[in-house]
Protein backbone atom coordinates (compact mmCIF):
# COMPACT_ATOMS: atom_id res chain seq x y z
CA UNK A 1 0.00 0.00 0.00
CA UNK A 2 1.45 3.61 -0.92
CA UNK A 3 2.30 5.82 1.98
CA UNK A 4 -0.26 8.36 0.79
CA UNK A 5 -3.33 5.61 0.92
CA UNK A 6 -2.02 5.42 4.86
CA UNK A 7 -2.19 8.86 5.72
CA UNK A 8 -5.67 8.77 3.97
CA UNK A 9 -6.69 6.00 6.22
CA UNK A 10 -4.81 7.55 9.20
CA UNK A 11 -7.34 10.94 8.67
CA UNK A 12 -10.29 9.00 8.22
CA UNK A 13 -9.14 6.79 11.54
CA UNK A 14 -12.25 7.18 14.43
CA UNK A 15 -9.89 6.61 16.95
CA UNK A 16 -7.01 9.16 15.23
CA UNK A 17 -7.90 12.30 18.32
CA UNK A 18 -6.50 9.66 21.20
CA UNK A 19 -3.00 9.84 19.55
CA UNK A 20 -2.94 13.24 20.82
CA UNK A 21 -3.45 12.14 24.53
CA UNK A 22 0.62 10.21 24.64
CA UNK A 23 3.95 11.54 24.95
CA UNK A 24 5.38 10.32 22.18
CA UNK A 25 9.13 11.09 21.14
CA UNK A 26 9.60 12.68 18.01
CA UNK A 27 10.61 10.14 15.63
CA UNK A 28 10.11 6.39 17.03
CA UNK A 29 7.15 4.31 15.86
CA UNK A 30 6.37 3.14 19.15
CA UNK A 31 5.74 -0.67 18.45
CA UNK A 32 5.97 -1.86 21.85
CA UNK A 33 2.73 -1.69 23.18
CA UNK A 34 2.55 -5.44 23.71
CA UNK A 35 4.98 -4.89 26.59
CA UNK A 36 4.69 -1.19 27.58
CA UNK A 37 2.64 0.82 26.55
CA UNK A 38 3.12 4.62 26.27
CA UNK A 39 2.61 7.35 28.84
CA UNK A 40 -0.80 8.76 28.56
CA UNK A 41 -0.14 12.81 28.77
CA UNK A 42 -2.72 12.73 32.22
CA UNK A 43 -0.33 10.54 34.60
CA UNK A 44 2.27 12.94 35.22
CA UNK A 45 -0.30 15.02 37.07
CA UNK A 46 -2.51 12.43 38.69
CA UNK A 47 0.95 11.50 39.94
CA UNK A 48 1.77 14.30 41.11
CA UNK A 49 -1.67 15.03 42.53
CA UNK A 50 -1.06 11.64 44.51
CA UNK A 51 2.16 12.92 46.04
CA UNK A 52 2.03 16.86 46.65
CA UNK A 53 -1.55 16.85 47.56
CA UNK A 54 -2.17 13.55 48.89
CA UNK A 55 0.36 12.49 50.48
CA UNK A 56 2.09 15.92 50.97
CA UNK A 57 -1.12 17.84 52.26
CA UNK A 58 -3.52 15.07 53.74
CA UNK A 59 -0.71 12.47 55.12
CA UNK A 60 -2.16 9.68 56.97
CA UNK A 61 -5.35 10.90 56.42
CA UNK A 62 -5.32 10.23 52.47
CA UNK A 63 -6.51 6.62 53.47
CA UNK A 64 -9.83 7.93 53.79
CA UNK A 65 -10.13 11.36 52.22
CA UNK A 66 -8.44 10.35 48.96
CA UNK A 67 -9.74 6.86 48.95
CA UNK A 68 -6.53 4.78 49.08
CA UNK A 69 -8.02 2.28 51.37
CA UNK A 70 -10.46 1.17 48.40
CA UNK A 71 -8.32 1.37 45.44
CA UNK A 72 -8.27 -2.31 45.23
CA UNK A 73 -12.35 -2.02 44.51
CA UNK A 74 -12.79 1.28 42.89
CA UNK A 75 -9.69 0.04 40.32
CA UNK A 76 -11.50 -2.84 40.09
CA UNK A 77 -14.71 -1.64 39.32
CA UNK A 78 -13.22 1.00 36.86
CA UNK A 79 -11.30 -2.38 34.60
CA UNK A 80 -13.58 -4.41 35.07
CA UNK A 81 -16.18 -3.62 31.76
CA UNK A 82 -12.80 -4.14 29.92
CA UNK A 83 -13.17 -7.78 30.62
CA UNK A 84 -16.91 -8.02 30.32
CA UNK A 85 -17.23 -8.49 34.05
CA UNK A 86 -19.52 -6.42 36.58
CA UNK A 87 -18.67 -4.33 39.79
CA UNK A 88 -17.62 -6.34 42.53
CA UNK A 89 -15.94 -8.80 40.73
CA UNK A 90 -12.46 -7.45 39.94
CA UNK A 91 -9.95 -6.28 42.51
CA UNK A 92 -6.86 -4.47 41.00
CA UNK A 93 -3.59 -5.21 43.21
CA UNK A 94 -0.25 -7.32 43.48
CA UNK A 95 1.95 -8.29 40.05
CA UNK A 96 0.63 -11.15 37.93
CA UNK A 97 2.74 -13.80 39.09
CA UNK A 98 0.97 -13.27 42.48
CA UNK A 99 -2.81 -13.50 41.47
CA UNK A 100 -2.33 -16.05 38.55
CA UNK A 101 -0.84 -17.91 42.14
CA UNK A 102 -4.02 -16.99 43.68
CA UNK A 103 -6.43 -17.82 41.19
CA UNK A 104 -5.00 -21.19 40.29
CA UNK A 105 -4.45 -21.94 44.13
CA UNK A 106 -8.12 -21.52 44.80
CA UNK A 107 -9.29 -23.29 41.97
CA UNK A 108 -7.35 -26.27 43.17
CA UNK A 109 -8.84 -25.57 46.39
CA UNK A 110 -12.56 -25.78 44.64
CA UNK A 111 -11.82 -28.89 43.08
CA UNK A 112 -10.03 -31.34 45.78
CA UNK A 113 -10.60 -34.34 44.51
CA UNK A 114 -8.49 -34.00 41.02
CA UNK A 115 -4.41 -33.78 40.92
CA UNK A 116 -4.09 -32.62 37.38
CA UNK A 117 -3.06 -28.53 36.25
CA UNK A 118 -3.05 -28.45 32.30
CA UNK A 119 -1.54 -25.41 31.03
CA UNK A 120 0.17 -24.56 27.84
CA UNK A 121 4.25 -25.19 28.69
CA UNK A 122 4.88 -22.69 26.07
CA UNK A 123 3.04 -19.94 27.69
CA UNK A 124 4.87 -16.80 29.18
CA UNK A 125 7.12 -18.00 31.94
CA UNK A 126 5.75 -16.89 34.38
CA UNK A 127 2.37 -18.71 34.27
CA UNK A 128 4.20 -22.03 34.00
CA UNK A 129 6.28 -21.12 36.76
CA UNK A 130 3.75 -20.31 39.33
CA UNK A 131 1.77 -23.95 38.15
CA UNK A 132 5.08 -25.65 38.84
CA UNK A 133 5.94 -24.01 42.17
CA UNK A 134 2.51 -25.25 43.20
CA UNK A 135 2.75 -28.25 41.91
CA UNK A 136 5.58 -28.78 43.84
CA UNK A 137 4.54 -27.15 47.21
CA UNK A 138 1.30 -29.55 47.70
CA UNK A 139 2.97 -32.44 46.18
CA UNK A 140 0.88 -35.29 44.23
CA UNK A 141 0.13 -32.84 41.45
CA UNK A 142 0.60 -33.42 37.49
CA UNK A 143 1.15 -30.43 35.49
CA UNK A 144 -0.35 -31.51 31.83
CA UNK A 145 0.84 -29.87 28.77
CA UNK A 146 -2.15 -28.49 27.25
CA UNK A 147 -1.31 -30.05 23.63
CA UNK A 148 -2.10 -33.64 25.41
CA UNK A 149 -5.86 -32.29 24.42
CA UNK A 150 -7.42 -34.01 28.04
CA UNK A 151 -9.51 -32.11 30.67
CA UNK A 152 -11.62 -34.90 32.04
CA UNK A 153 -9.47 -35.09 35.18
CA UNK A 154 -8.23 -31.55 35.42
CA UNK A 155 -8.66 -29.58 38.44
CA UNK A 156 -7.70 -26.39 36.88
CA UNK A 157 -6.78 -25.19 32.94
CA UNK A 158 -4.97 -22.15 32.76
CA UNK A 159 -4.47 -20.38 29.75
CA UNK A 160 -3.52 -17.11 27.42
CA UNK A 161 -6.22 -15.50 25.34
CA UNK A 162 -3.66 -14.16 23.14
CA UNK A 163 0.04 -15.93 23.08
CA UNK A 164 3.30 -13.90 24.03
CA UNK A 165 4.87 -15.11 21.61
CA UNK A 166 3.05 -15.23 18.38
CA UNK A 167 0.15 -13.47 19.11
CA UNK A 168 -2.38 -16.30 17.93
CA UNK A 169 -5.68 -16.26 19.61
CA UNK A 170 -7.15 -18.64 21.98
CA UNK A 171 -11.30 -19.04 21.32
CA UNK A 172 -12.33 -17.75 25.17
CA UNK A 173 -16.00 -18.94 25.30
CA UNK A 174 -15.45 -21.99 23.16
CA UNK A 175 -12.22 -23.51 25.75
CA UNK A 176 -14.38 -22.11 28.37
CA UNK A 177 -17.26 -24.47 27.98
CA UNK A 178 -15.30 -27.25 26.98
CA UNK A 179 -13.24 -27.04 30.39
CA UNK A 180 -16.24 -26.57 32.43
CA UNK A 181 -17.75 -29.68 30.88
CA UNK A 182 -15.39 -31.58 31.29
CA UNK A 183 -15.82 -30.45 35.37
CA UNK A 184 -12.25 -28.27 35.42
CA UNK A 185 -12.18 -24.96 36.64
CA UNK A 186 -10.82 -22.62 33.78
CA UNK A 187 -8.63 -19.46 34.54
CA UNK A 188 -7.41 -17.28 31.73
CA UNK A 189 -4.62 -14.70 31.84
CA UNK A 190 -5.14 -11.90 29.52
CA UNK A 191 -2.49 -9.64 29.62
CA UNK A 192 -1.66 -10.09 25.69
CA UNK A 193 -5.52 -9.32 25.07
CA UNK A 194 -7.14 -6.51 27.36
CA UNK A 195 -6.67 -2.92 25.97
CA UNK A 196 -6.17 -4.39 22.42
CA UNK A 197 -9.74 -5.90 22.00
CA UNK A 198 -12.62 -6.51 23.67
CA UNK A 199 -12.11 -9.23 25.86
CA UNK A 200 -15.32 -11.40 28.19
CA UNK A 201 -14.06 -13.40 30.51
CA UNK A 202 -17.81 -13.51 32.02
CA UNK A 203 -18.12 -17.60 31.98
CA UNK A 204 -14.76 -17.88 32.95
CA UNK A 205 -14.04 -18.85 36.68
CA UNK A 206 -11.13 -17.01 37.24
CA UNK A 207 -8.82 -14.32 35.01
CA UNK A 208 -5.77 -12.27 35.42
CA UNK A 209 -4.07 -9.88 33.65
CA UNK A 210 -1.50 -6.44 33.90
CA UNK A 211 -2.14 -3.16 33.18
CA UNK A 212 1.13 -1.76 31.81
CA UNK A 213 1.13 -3.26 28.41
CA UNK A 214 -2.13 -1.85 25.97
CA UNK A 215 -3.83 -0.37 29.00
CA UNK A 216 -0.67 1.93 29.70
CA UNK A 217 -0.99 1.80 33.46
CA UNK A 218 3.20 2.38 33.36
CA UNK A 219 5.68 0.12 34.49
CA UNK A 220 5.00 -1.43 37.66
CA UNK A 221 1.86 -0.94 37.20
CA UNK A 222 -0.71 -3.64 39.39
CA UNK A 223 -2.45 -6.88 37.95
CA UNK A 224 -5.68 -7.58 38.48
CA UNK A 225 -8.13 -10.46 39.30
CA UNK A 226 -11.56 -11.16 38.08
CA UNK A 227 -13.43 -14.42 40.36
CA UNK A 228 -16.75 -15.29 38.83
CA UNK A 229 -19.34 -14.08 41.49
CA UNK A 230 -20.30 -17.37 41.80
CA UNK A 231 -16.96 -18.19 43.61
CA UNK A 232 -17.42 -15.14 45.71
CA UNK A 233 -18.57 -17.07 49.06
CA UNK A 234 -16.15 -20.37 48.93
CA UNK A 235 -12.90 -19.71 46.88
CA UNK A 236 -10.05 -19.48 49.26
CA UNK A 237 -7.58 -16.54 48.65
CA UNK A 238 -4.16 -18.98 50.23
CA UNK A 239 -2.27 -15.55 50.79
CA UNK A 240 -4.37 -14.44 53.52
CA UNK A 241 -3.16 -10.86 54.18
CA UNK A 242 -4.67 -8.39 56.44
CA UNK A 243 -6.77 -6.29 53.59
CA UNK A 244 -8.88 -9.20 53.19
CA UNK A 245 -10.11 -9.91 56.20
CA UNK A 246 -13.76 -8.80 56.79
CA UNK A 247 -12.77 -6.49 59.45
CA UNK A 248 -9.07 -5.09 59.01
CA UNK A 249 -9.72 -3.11 61.76
CA UNK A 250 -10.85 -5.02 64.19
CA UNK A 251 -7.48 -6.50 64.20
CA UNK A 252 -8.85 -10.06 65.16
CA UNK A 253 -6.30 -12.57 66.02
CA UNK A 254 -7.05 -15.21 63.30
CA UNK A 255 -8.36 -14.55 59.83
CA UNK A 256 -11.74 -14.13 58.85
CA UNK A 257 -12.24 -13.59 55.25
CA UNK A 258 -14.16 -10.85 53.86
CA UNK A 259 -17.34 -12.35 51.97
CA UNK A 260 -16.81 -10.41 48.63
CA UNK A 261 -14.11 -9.40 46.37
CA UNK A 262 -12.03 -8.08 48.79
CA UNK A 263 -11.38 -11.27 50.03
CA UNK A 264 -8.62 -11.61 47.19
CA UNK A 265 -6.97 -8.38 48.61
CA UNK A 266 -3.64 -9.08 49.89
CA UNK A 267 -1.84 -6.39 51.67
CA UNK A 268 -1.70 -2.47 51.06
CA UNK A 269 -2.45 -0.82 47.82
CA UNK A 270 0.65 0.63 45.83
CA UNK A 271 -0.93 3.85 45.65
CA UNK A 272 1.92 5.73 43.30
CA UNK A 273 1.50 2.86 40.76
CA UNK A 274 -2.18 2.77 41.02
CA UNK A 275 -2.24 6.84 40.46
CA UNK A 276 -0.76 5.84 36.97
CA UNK A 277 -3.64 2.92 36.39
CA UNK A 278 -6.33 5.54 37.05
CA UNK A 279 -4.88 8.31 35.00
CA UNK A 280 -4.85 5.50 32.23
CA UNK A 281 -8.33 4.30 32.76
CA UNK A 282 -9.80 7.96 32.31
CA UNK A 283 -8.67 7.27 28.70
CA UNK A 284 -10.57 3.69 28.58
CA UNK A 285 -13.88 5.39 30.10
CA UNK A 286 -13.88 7.12 26.44
CA UNK A 287 -12.39 4.14 24.60
CA UNK A 288 -15.15 2.11 22.40
CA UNK A 289 -13.47 -1.14 22.20
CA UNK A 290 -15.08 -2.53 18.82
CA UNK A 291 -13.45 0.15 17.18
CA UNK A 292 -9.96 -0.74 18.78
CA UNK A 293 -10.42 -4.59 17.70
CA UNK A 294 -10.96 -2.94 14.17
CA UNK A 295 -7.87 -0.66 13.94
CA UNK A 296 -5.96 -3.66 15.45
CA UNK A 297 -6.50 -6.09 12.74
CA UNK A 298 -6.75 -3.40 10.01
CA UNK A 299 -3.02 -2.68 11.37
CA UNK A 300 -1.32 -6.49 11.44
CA UNK A 301 -2.96 -7.14 8.27
CA UNK A 302 -1.47 -3.85 6.58
CA UNK A 303 1.84 -4.80 8.46
CA UNK A 304 2.15 -8.68 6.74
CA UNK A 305 1.16 -7.48 3.65
CA UNK A 306 3.90 -4.56 3.57
CA UNK A 307 6.91 -7.23 5.06
CA UNK A 308 5.98 -9.84 2.72
CA UNK A 309 7.80 -12.64 2.75
CA UNK A 310 11.17 -11.14 3.71
CA UNK A 311 10.86 -12.77 6.78
CA UNK A 312 9.27 -16.04 7.92
CA UNK A 313 5.62 -14.81 9.85
CA UNK A 314 4.95 -16.80 13.19
CA UNK A 315 1.73 -15.23 13.76
CA UNK A 316 -1.63 -16.64 12.29
CA UNK A 317 -2.71 -14.78 9.01
CA UNK A 318 -5.66 -14.68 9.67
CA UNK A 319 -6.52 -11.37 11.14
CA UNK A 320 -9.21 -12.62 13.62
CA UNK A 321 -6.75 -15.56 14.97
CA UNK A 322 -4.64 -13.43 16.67
CA UNK A 323 -4.19 -10.50 18.99
CA UNK A 324 -2.90 -7.12 18.16
CA UNK A 325 0.75 -8.31 17.60
CA UNK A 326 3.13 -9.48 14.28
CA UNK A 327 5.97 -11.59 15.06
CA UNK A 328 8.62 -13.29 12.69
CA UNK A 329 11.32 -15.75 12.69
CA UNK A 330 14.61 -14.97 12.24
CA UNK A 331 17.96 -17.08 13.73
CA UNK A 332 19.37 -13.25 13.57
CA UNK A 333 16.34 -11.67 15.37
CA UNK A 334 17.98 -10.10 17.87
CA UNK A 335 20.44 -8.13 15.82
CA UNK A 336 18.18 -6.97 13.39
CA UNK A 337 15.70 -5.89 16.20
CA UNK A 338 18.62 -3.73 17.66
CA UNK A 339 19.51 -1.88 13.90
CA UNK A 340 15.38 -1.58 13.63
CA UNK A 341 15.44 0.30 17.01
CA UNK A 342 18.59 1.91 15.96
CA UNK A 343 16.55 3.71 13.27
CA UNK A 344 13.43 4.46 15.54
CA UNK A 345 11.46 2.01 14.78
CA UNK A 346 10.90 0.10 18.12
CA UNK A 347 9.84 -3.77 18.59
CA UNK A 348 10.94 -6.07 21.42
CA UNK A 349 12.72 -9.83 20.74
CA UNK A 350 11.93 -13.30 22.09
CA UNK A 351 14.64 -16.03 22.11
CA UNK A 352 15.09 -17.78 20.49
CA UNK A 353 14.34 -16.11 16.94
CA UNK A 354 11.38 -13.83 17.39
CA UNK A 355 11.10 -10.23 16.21
CA UNK A 356 8.05 -9.07 17.94
CA UNK A 357 5.97 -5.82 16.91
CA UNK A 358 2.86 -4.73 18.69
CA UNK A 359 0.39 -2.62 17.52
CA UNK A 360 -1.64 -0.39 20.19
CA UNK A 361 -4.40 0.97 18.00
CA UNK A 362 -5.01 4.25 20.03
CA UNK A 363 -1.71 5.70 18.90
CA UNK A 364 -0.36 3.85 16.11
CA UNK A 365 -1.47 4.90 12.93
CA UNK A 366 -1.70 3.52 9.48
CA UNK A 367 1.74 5.49 8.22
CA UNK A 368 3.82 4.21 10.87
CA UNK A 369 2.95 0.77 9.77
CA UNK A 370 3.76 1.61 6.58
CA UNK A 371 7.08 3.46 7.51
CA UNK A 372 8.09 0.65 10.14
CA UNK A 373 8.07 -1.96 7.16
CA UNK A 374 9.82 0.17 4.73
CA UNK A 375 12.41 0.23 7.81
CA UNK A 376 12.47 -3.19 8.33
CA UNK A 377 12.74 -4.13 4.88
CA UNK A 378 15.79 -1.96 4.47
CA UNK A 379 17.60 -3.60 7.34
CA UNK A 380 17.20 -7.00 5.64
CA UNK A 381 17.86 -6.11 2.01
CA UNK A 382 21.13 -3.86 3.25
CA UNK A 383 22.02 -6.41 6.23
CA UNK A 384 22.56 -3.59 8.36
CA UNK A 385 21.76 -5.73 11.17
CA UNK A 386 25.34 -7.39 10.40
CA UNK A 387 26.99 -4.34 12.26
CA UNK A 388 28.73 -5.89 15.09
CA UNK A 389 27.21 -3.51 17.92
CA UNK A 390 24.40 -5.24 17.44
CA UNK A 391 25.85 -8.57 18.37
CA UNK A 392 26.17 -7.51 22.17
CA UNK A 393 23.00 -8.59 24.49
CA UNK A 394 21.20 -6.21 26.53
CA UNK A 395 19.60 -7.29 29.88
CA UNK A 396 16.28 -6.66 28.64
CA UNK A 397 15.72 -7.59 24.79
Amino acid sequence: MHRDRCLALDADDPLRAFRSEFVLPEGIIYLVGNSLGALPRGTAERVRRTVEDEWGRQLVGAWNHAGWYEQPLTLGDRLAPLIGAGPGQVVVGNTTSIVIYQAVAAALRLRPERRVIVSDVRNFPTDHYMVEGLAGLHGGYEVRDLAAGRFDDAAVVLLSEVDYRTGARHDVPAVTAEVQAAGALMVWDVCHSVGAMEVDVSAADFAVGCTYKYLCGGPGAPAFLYVNPRHHASAENVLPGWHGHAAPFAFEAGYRPAADIRRFVVSTPHVLSMAGLDAALDLWDRVPLDLVRAKSMALTSLFIELVGDALELASPREAAARGSQVSYRHPEGYRIMRALIDRGVHGDFRAPDLLRFGFAPLYIGYADVHDAAATLLEVLEKELWRDEKYSQRLAVT
